[in-house]
């Protein structure tokens, strides 16, 4: 469109605050109705002469559009000049102070959902030698001083990080989940997990685990974060940095691809997975390297609610400060150790 569009399109109010919400955070036609005070359709009317003239990118994913504004517009000096305009209006109606409060409400239906009671059974063991072999990989581990399960649920992962490696920090915010994952291990015997019930940036977190990890797994958590890229930055401050010995600790991500299930909403699904080129521009924002991403084989993905999706992995390591990032790749399917089924929260 010719430039002189922009002004007519900027000419109207609820545009300018649009415009302005959409500046300060990615969000749902649904979000941005709640803020502007307007009807869902009203929002996508007024988005539809955003777009068209380039001022806003519209993502969809599953039944929602994401809206945010187009990378290169504010460059624009009538673009910057409208989003001051805008801000001014949000700041006094008092919308923009709410962005944050709606995009943590992505997760309330997940913590109510993380909350419930469980009623689970765990068994002395998962058989035969299992974590015998386990233990016996464990020496081809490079390093394998502390390794930190971030979501651990019932701690269905403990049983493969605990005879590997020294040291297991089980960190989930559902104190349900962390009572269940807490009978395993006492059923297990094992004394080398710490199990901590807050978020990822509690003082009591970062405090115990610093930037010391070997290994961070992040285990079907990313599409419950309200932010996922932020949730990566934090994950990736947990592993340590490289040395001149080798290289620096390992962040480990399996999650969903992309997919269109509205049903797992009511899993408390925020995200309906990722594309891995996602995970890769997560990885190496939040100065990960060598970032690659595979896919799960099918029979790895156990017998839940969700193995009808593709699972994929993503693995990059801590980079230095003269090597933040890295190129990323996409791996062939391969049978990654990380196929193994459970959502992650962790005990108490």
């Amino acid at each position: 469109s010719p430039r002189w569009e922009r002004y007519r399109v900027l000419s109207e109010r609820v545009r300018l605050r649009l415009l302005a919400l959409a500046a300060e955070e990615e969000l749902a036609i649904g979000e941005l109705a709640d803020l502007l005070g307007e009807s869902q359709p009203n929002v996508s009317r007024h988005t539809a002469p955003l777009k068209a003239v380039g001022l806003v990118t519209i993502r969809r994913e599953g039944t929602r559009a994401f809206v945010r504004l187009a990378r290169e517009a504010s460059s624009d000096r009538v673009v910057a000049d409208a989003l001051e305009s805008g801000k001014e209006l949000v700041r006094a109606d008092g919308s923009l102070a709410r962005v944050t409060d709606v995009v943590r409400e992505r997760e309330a239906s997940g913590r109510e959902f993380f909350a419930r009671p469980v009623n689970a059974e765990i068994a002395p063991g998962p058989g035969d030698a299992v974590q015998a072999y386990v233990a016996t990989l464990s020496a081809l581990l490079p390093s394998r001083a502390l390794a930190v399960d971030v979501g651990t649920g019932d701690g269905a992962l403990l049983d493969v990080l605990a005879p590997a490696f020294d040291t297991v920090v089980a960190i989930d915010r559902s104190q349900a989940r962390l009572e269940v994952a807490g009978k395993r291990v006492s059923a297990r015997g094992y004394t080398n997990v710490e199990l901590y019930a807050g978020e990822v940036d509690d003082a009591s977190v970062t405090g115990r685990v610093g930037e010391k990890a070997d290994v961070v797994f992040a285990a079907r958590i990313l599409h419950h974060a309200p932010k996922p890229a932020e949730m990566i930055e934090k994950l990736a401050r947990f592993c340590r940095p490289p040395t001149n010995d080798g290289p620096g600790g390992a962040l480990l991500v399996l999650d969903y691809v992309a997919h269109d299930d509205e049903s797992m909403r009511a899993e408390a699904d925020v995200w309906l997975g990722f594309e891995p080129r996602e995970l890769v521009e997560f990885a190496t924002r939040a100065g990960l390297v060598g970032a690659k991403v595979a896919k799960v084989p099918a029979p790895f993905r156990g017998r839940g609610k969700d193995s009808h999706l593709t699972w994929q992995v993503l693995v990059a390591r801590r980079g230095s400060a003269k090597n933040p990032g890295g190129p990323a790749r996409e791996l062939p399917e391969t049978s990654a150790p990380e196929g193994r089924t459970h959502r992650t929260r962790r005990p108490s």
